[in-house]
């Protein structure tokens, strides 16, 4: 019997060629699969599941895990605010952890002899799936033929013809992903430090003028309704916002940052719903949670995003900062209201009853209840200690040293 491969498999040129080279070459019985993260249409899987067949496939099969995306992931990049480098959502590159998850468990589940991917060796991809295969099935074989043979296009479009396989492979001047939690966008500028991406680069282009108001109710964290129409779906609910921030062309932006192999990379992006929903849900954490609960969210939002970007989802303290953010939301409950406009988002404010700004302590700036002038002159005194007795030590160490 022939060896079973399971292949990562997009219909892109690098994993078409796989595809055919695993079978033909190699002599494997090639299982195609595409973890669907919510960034293909029904039509768009239909089409590539008609190109594995055709490129000799014995078995291709979609894998829809978007909800699974979302309550492993999004929810908690949503609830840290993970913005890498204080910027990137982390889009695309947190989705490959979970479909290589859904790869590594279809290959140990038809009992596959290997499994295989297209990345190359200048990303982080080819580490992100390399690792979580590693990790959760460290004996099943691993097979990368285009970062091992250093394939040029050229060399992979030409092997297609000669095996009687052929497509439009014409190079787009953009490689562009597309997921639930945003979508890049790869090419000629962000290959250059002094450049950015032009409007006709970007797949949502501005459809709307003027201004419109958009109103998000969280419920201990997670989006309850958008618009007041309540979602159970949150998924719905990201697409909905998308939908309507989208037409504002909102959530460009160019990320700069460390790849996990120590280059610098550089990637223009588009996230209206990410953006906006982080952002939304960041201000009513000001308004509902305390400094120190603020403080270290910050750190270990920071640092979770981090680890989820470099590949790192299945070290165990992932779960215990999971655990902490979800301690964290109990009382971030309430609506945020956003205006639209063309390319840009004003957080106008928030209603909630956990409000920490409605507590009759005092009003900032204004008048204090709680609190006498006296005791706010104590309060201060104490307060400069500290640094009085630093600046005292100084002023005497000085006179001596004179």
């Amino acid at each position: 019997m022939k060896k079973k491969v399971v292949l990562a498999f997009s219909g892109g040129l690098d994993t078409s060629f796989c595809a055919k080279y695993l079978s033909a070459d190699l002599g494997y019985d090639v299982y195609t699969a595409i973890a669907n993260t919510g960034g293909f249409t029904p039509d768009e899987l239909k089409t590539i599941e008609e190109k594995a067949y055709k490129l000799g496939a014995v078995k291709h099969i979609s894998l829809d895990i978007t909800q699974e995306y979302y309550e492993k992931s999004i929810k908690y990049m949503i609830y840290g605010n993970v913005l890498r480098n204080g910027t990137y959502p982390i889009s695309v590159s947190s989705e490959r952890i979970f479909q290589a998850i859904a790869i590594i468990n279809y290959a140990k589940e038809i009992g596959a002899d290997a499994v295989a991917h297209g990345s190359t060796g200048a990303g982080n991809d080819q580490v992100r799936f390399d690792l979580t295969f590693d990790v959760l099935a460290p004996g099943i074989e691993i097979i990368t033929p285009t970062r091992d043979m250093l394939l040029t296009r050229e060399y992979e479009i030409n092997y297609l013809k000669e095996h009687g396989y052929e497509a439009d492979f014409t190079k787009m001047e953009y490689s562009i992903n597309k997921g639930l939690w945003g979508t890049s966008i790869g090419g000629k500028e962000t290959l250059k430090s002094d450049q950015t991406l032009p409007e006709e680069a970007y797949p949502s282009q501005l459809e709307k003028q003027g201004s419109e108001t958009l109103t998000i109710d969280f419920h201990h964290g997670e989006i309850a309704t958008v618009n007041g129409e309540k979602y159970t779906d949150k998924v719905k609910a990201i697409q909905k916002i998308e939908e309507i921030a989208s037409a504002y062309a909102i959530g460009r932006d160019m990320h700069i940052g460390d790849t996990i192999i120590g280059i610098k990379g550089r990637v223009g992006f588009e996230a209206a719903a990410p953006l906006v929903i982080i952002n939304a849900h960041k201000m009513l954490e000001k308004h509902t949670l305390t400094k120190w609960q603020q403080y270290w969210k910050d750190q270990v939002g920071n640092w979770y995003g981090m680890f989820l970007h470099e590949a790192q989802y299945l070290e165990p303290v992932m779960r215990d900062i999971e655990a902490f953010l979800d301690s964290s939301q109990q009382n971030v409950t309430g609506k945020v209201i956003v205006e639209l406009h063309p390319y840009r988002y004003t957080l106008v404010g928030i209603e909630s009853d956990y409000d920490l700004m409605k507590a009759d302590f005092g009003e900032y700036g204004e008048v204090n209840k709680a609190w006498t002038s006296d005791d706010a002159k104590g309060f201060t005194k104490i307060y400069s200690i500290p640094t009085k007795i630093f600046h005292s030590v100084q002023e005497r160490n000085s006179k001596t040293t004179e």
